[in-house]
């Protein structure tokens, strides 16, 4: 499916965007407490509202 180059290409490309993106979130790590205190409770609510929405698909969901 997939050469032996195109693995290689994808793998490197992961780790060396990995390691970017570790690096420029380190930099701004200062910026990020000032300007977004509290963002935690909005992940918090959006991965409830999703949980909510996987329970009542569960709950209406045709048993035969």
């Amino acid at each position: 499916m997939f050469t032996s180059g195109q693995l290689y290409f994808a793998g490197s490309f992961i780790v060396v965007f990995v390691i970017a993106m570790i690096y420029v979130y380190r930099k701004d790590l200062a910026l990020h407490k000032k300007y977004y205190k509290g963002s935690y409770w909005i992940l918090i609510a959006f991965l409830s509202f999703i949980a909510a929405l996987f329970v009542v698909k569960f709950l209406t969901k045709d048993p035969s």
